[in-house]
């Protein structure tokens, strides 16, 4: 049973829903990094980079919310099952315990670096098949860039 018809061709929505199901995977992924090292993190810099992980906790979270609406749409539901995530899901985490203020910068520009990668694909892949998904994705990736960028100018030359 489908109970909500896609707006879009066959074809064009399995390249959409795909790239939406994988991007959503990697948001509730990243919202949970970044909940982990924001429970975790230890160091000199630890509020500034605490309130900082929380900003990309609550990106992520309205992002996944977005995209999972967007895939139901089209008629596809979309799957945040937490078995779905811990299956599918590959970017870089933090180590179980303390994470040092240095390594919890770190890892989330590795994990928001990757994402924003394969967002870039998906906004390829997705530029025929449905310019307002790519549009969303678009939106997507510039808000992971920024973060990626903040993160990144924490840790300067010859830190972490």
């Amino acid at each position: 049973m489908t109970p909500v018809r896609s707006t879009l061709p066959d074809d064009a929505r399995r390249v959409v829903c795909e790239a939406l199901q994988d991007t959503l995977v990697d948001l509730l992924g990243l919202s949970l990094i970044g909940k982990q090292a924001h429970w975790n993190i230890v160091g000199p810099r630890f509020r500034s980079i605490h309130l900082q992980l929380d900003e990309v906790v609550s990106a992520s979270r309205t992002f996944a919310d977005t995209v999972a609406e967007r895939s139901a749409a089209l008629g596809v539901p979309p799957d945040g099952r937490p078995e779905t995530i811990a299956k599918a899901f590959t970017l870089p985490a933090p180590d179980e315990g303390w994470v040092r203020d240095s390594d919890a910068v770190r890892v989330m520009v590795d994990s928001l670096q990757d994402a924003v990668g394969r967002l870039r694909e998906r906004i390829d892949a997705t530029e025929k098949a449905d310019p307002v998904t790519q549009d969303l994705l678009i939106g997507i990736t510039a808000e992971l860039e920024k973060q990626r960028w903040m993160f990144e100018a924490e840790n300067g030359p010859g830190e972490g």
